[in-house]
């Protein structure tokens, strides 16, 4: 499995694998650093094909915007379907991350 990005000027969009899991967290985290690492601050993670998710997901998706403030960069979600939309909302994340319904909104919001 590998993550897909796209990049519209200075932002990244990176796919999210279809299960937000302990199996696949990992390799999200660091395509994500990679990303920074390459200079780029403005990353939108686009979920709309994500519809499986653990706490071990989650917990690295609070680590893992954590560690991009720290870094001066910032992570935007978008896409989320109604099970993803349904366990942000039951685990208070969607008070945590700017979230979006579509990778145009998210992208706009960016000051570039």
């Amino acid at each position: 499995m590998q993550i897909t990005t796209e990049t519209f000027g200075e932002i990244v969009v990176a796919h999210a694998p279809d299960d937000l899991t302990e199996d696949t967290v990992s390799l999200l985290q660091q395509a994500i650093r990679d990303i920074v690492a390459a200079g780029r601050k403005s990353v939108v993670l686009q979920m709309d094909q994500t519809d499986a998710f653990d706490s071990v997901g989650l917990t690295a998706l609070v680590d893992l915007q954590d560690e991009l403030k720290r870094s001066g960069a910032a992570l935007k979600i978008c896409g989320l379907g109604d099970s993803g939309q349904k366990i942000f909302e039951m685990t208070r994340l969607t008070r945590r991350f700017d979230l979006f319904d579509s990778v145009i909104d998210a992208v706009s919001t960016f000051r570039i």
